[in-house]
């Protein structure tokens, strides 16, 4: 993994995202954090593909807006981060679980959420969530972020399936910097870096 690096979602092409989204990740499309349990299960998944195509701009240099970053291993696609202003997480702002003991803004703009990550089949057991979750972090600062958010999973060793580890183990968040707000449930810990 000596020729890792991460760049913004608009300087990847769409195939690329595409490869790295399989199983779960694909039918999904990163769209379940964003759109909220209501509005995304019923739509097919091309449909969500569509609004991700859109979020992301992939391919295009110049769009000044994009949602997170694309992992690679020399030329290979291998990892995807969403990470973007909090706000914009319709399922995380309605969710009691991020909240609980915490009176803030949950659309506090200058906050921003890592909401999913995904490393592509093939390159996972590897350790690539730790430089995506930095990678993440420092994507977020570089633009404006006073703080960034992770909402991940504490595992206890075990092995965990995507669909619940989506929003990542707690290791790859302590070794970025981040810290505990809360402890919500027994599973989930919500934690933080300020800037």
């Amino acid at each position: 993994m000596d020729g890792l690096r991460f760049v913004a979602a608009n300087e990847a092409p769409w195939d690329d995202l595409q490869a790295i989204l399989t199983g779960a990740a694909k039918r999904c499309q990163c769209q379940r954090q964003r759109l909220g349990d209501h509005d995304w299960w019923h739509m097919p998944e091309s449909e969500r593909a569509a609004i991700l195509r859109a979020e992301t701009h992939c391919g295009d240099r110049r769009a000044t807006e994009t949602i997170g970053i694309v992992g690679y291993d020399g030329d290979e696609p291998v990892a995807w981060c969403a990470v973007d202003r909090r706000g914009v997480y319709g399922r995380l702002r309605g969710s009691p679980v991020p909240w609980q003991g915490r009176d803030e803004d949950p659309d506090d703009a200058s906050v921003w959420a890592i909401a999913c990550v995904v490393v592509r089949k093939g390159h996972r057991g590897q350790g690539l969530t730790y430089p995506l979750v930095a990678a993440a972090t420092e994507y977020a600062r570089d633009r404006g972020a006073s703080a960034v958010e992770g909402y991940p999973m504490l595992t206890g060793g075990r092995k965990v399936i995507w669909d619940e580890l989506s929003v990542g183990p707690v290791g790859p968040f302590l070794a970025a910097g981040f810290h505990e707000v809360t402890h919500p449930t027994t599973r989930r810990v919500v934690m933080r870096r300020e800037f």
